[in-house]
């Protein structure tokens, strides 16, 4: 049976010229496959740690929305009430205060 690299004589020699130089060759290419696997698995790494984080960040952010909804709905249950009954001066003062807030807020940020 004949392999590459093997001399024709049968002497078991290896020619120089064919052998060596294909060694090197993939030799080289091996090497080159190593760092690219090695920055692949790298980037991978990384990847995989930015969607854990950004997986943490989506359910604070949806727990916050939830407690900002519920505190929202039950304001606005507060204020359905106080419009049923006949408070309305006190409705009034309370809607007067909420537009001066909104404007000193707006005119703050507005100087910045």
């Amino acid at each position: 049976m004949r392999r590459a690299g093997l001399g024709e004589g049968g002497s078991g020699q290896y020619v120089a010229s064919g052998y060596s130089v294909y060694e090197e060759e993939n030799e080289h290419l091996q090497e080159g496959l190593r760092a690219k696997v090695t920055a692949l698995k790298s980037l991978s790494i990384d990847i995989g740690t930015e969607v854990k984080y950004q997986n943490k960040v989506l359910e604070d952010m949806d727990s916050d929305f939830d407690s900002t909804g519920g505190f929202l709905g039950a304001t606005i249950g507060r204020v359905k009430q106080l419009s049923r009954g006949s408070q309305t001066k006190l409705l009034c003062y309370m809607l007067l205060f909420c537009l001066f807030v909104f404007f000193f807020l707006y005119w703050y940020i507005k100087l910045r």
